[in-house]
């Protein structure tokens, strides 16, 4: 039971008091303005080279927000329409349909990975391979062992990594976690992360694979299948092939931040008992990973976390909707300790008592990283060679918390997990899922990573 029985009068309550649009604290801006920024201005002769692969909505976005501090040089996609789209934007950028070539082009620097999430492991070893550094998009594996690996591989080659897990560069959500963590709720009990639900439907039938997209490379290390295209561009993540639906999406966001949140070592980062079940079964022959889903972790201190998801609208999702039951929060993360609570998403937080946010933090014994830019973040470690605010063994353990949550409600049953040996103890079929059946074209050993 949830220490707080939080109505939706009394969160609309809180709303009013610090809005959407409200500023932050005055202390805590004071605070971030003061800090120290490394970031050193780039001459032109010195802007990195930049190589997209994957040229999709997010890659591209991803590429015109580093395009502040490089020069994209190289695109990559083995859908020729979407090649040809990017091109537009980057007329004097080379094109690739093999990202084995991309990371060679001469004189590269940087990977943008903005591919879907079942590639993302494979480009990411072979660039740290070819000598690159990487923005990689969330999530950032398919599997835990893909962590493990990739992990292993970034630290060996000193490889700048930074997870696209940009709240971890958001004030609000930064704001969040030094409250928490410096015990302005007292004992932290409780974490709930609210997620948008996915996508129901189908049967889906099949068809012809569009001109110039090679279908065959599209999937990867995953089992041929015929061409759907409900399996592709803009709803991949809603196949247990490609992804986990939103829990490894939205909730590679907010099981982030709760995972921040709980204070735990890195080393240590991850929950201690797992238990899932999904709450609509999906189609047969339709979207495989379930819409709607309710997760529940222990972590080793005693703190108790929910992930579920919630009728949410619009893009952010922050809307309680009239039928929301008390208690439910919409799109974002609420913690809950002995002495209040704190709600944050992308643009709001609110807390049971505005103290809670106005009073300033003083004898501070944590402080968040340093970040307001996840990009130029991750730039400014390009230089300085530091770990970005979202580095690999981050972005590593956060999603290892949804891959949990999706292996719970897999089996069915709950689960026991050691987070430090990163196994189920005695659990062979648990332990199966750990890692992933590879197509023998497309495994580590065929692309030489």
């Amino acid at each position: 039971m949830s220490p707080f029985h939080i109505s939706r009068r009394g969160f609309l309550r809180a709303s009013a008091v610090i809005s959407a649009g409200a500023a932050l604290p005055a202390w805590f801006e004071a605070q971030a303005a003061d800090a120290p920024r490394p970031r050193v201005p780039l001459s032109p002769n010195d802007r990195p080279a930049i190589a997209l692969i994957g040229c999709g909505g997010m890659g591209r976005g991803d590429a015109k927000n580093a395009s502040r501090f490089g020069d994209i040089v190289a695109l990559c996609d083995v859908d020729a329409t979407r090649l040809e789209a990017a091109g537009k934007d980057y007329p004097n950028a080379k094109r690739y349909s093999d990202f084995r070539e991309c990371v060679q082009h001469p004189g590269l620097h940087v990977v943008i990975n903005g591919t879907p999430d079942h590639w993302h492991t494979f480009i990411n070893l072979t660039a740290i391979k070819a000598g690159k550094d990487i923005y990689s998009e969330k999530p950032l594996t398919l599997c835990i062992d893909e962590g493990k690996r990739l992990v292993k591989a970034v630290r060996a080659a000193g490889t700048v990594l930074q997870t696209g897990s940009q709240q971890r560069s958001d004030k609000r959500f930064r704001l969040a976690i030094e409250l928490v963590r410096n015990g302005r709720l007292g004992a932290l009990k409780h974490i709930t992360s609210s997620i948008p639900m996915g996508q129901h439907g189908g049967p889906f039938a099949s068809s012809p694979v569009p001109a110039g997209f090679d279908w065959n490379t599209w999937q990867g290390q995953t089992v041929s299948v015929p061409y759907v295209k409900e399996r592709g561009h803009g709803s991949f993540r809603y196949w247990w092939d490609y992804s986990a639906g939103t829990l490894t999406d939205w909730g590679a966001h907010h099981n982030d931040i709760a995972i921040w949140g709980t204070g735990l070592p890195l080393a240590e980062a991850g929950p201690v008992a797992i238990g899932g079940h999904g709450l609509r079964d999906p189609v047969p022959g339709g979207y495989s990973f379930p819409s709607t889903f309710f997760v529940s972790y222990r972590y080793a201190n005693g703190v108790t976390h929910t992930c579920r998801t919630v009728q949410t609208e619009g893009p952010g999702g922050n809307v309680i909707d009239p039928k929301t039951p008390p208690g439910q929060m919409p799109n974002g993360v609420l913690f809950e300790g002995n002495d209040g609570w704190v709600f944050v998403s992308r643009g709001t937080i609110v807390a049971s008592d505005p103290a809670i946010l106005q009073e300033p933090l003083t004898n501070k014994t944590w402080s968040a990283y340093d970040s307001n830019d996840h990009m130029g973040n991750f730039f400014d470690c390009l230089r300085s060679r530091k770990a970005p605010a979202a580095e690999a063994e981050i972005g590593h353990r956060s999603v290892s918390v949804c891959h949990l949550g999706a292996i719970a409600i897999r089996l069915g049953r709950p689960l026991h997990w050691d987070p430090v040996k990163q196994q189920f103890p005695g659990d062979k079929e648990a332990n199966g899922w750990l890692t992933r059946e590879q197509r023998k074209e497309f495994s580590y050993a065929a692309l030489g990573i």
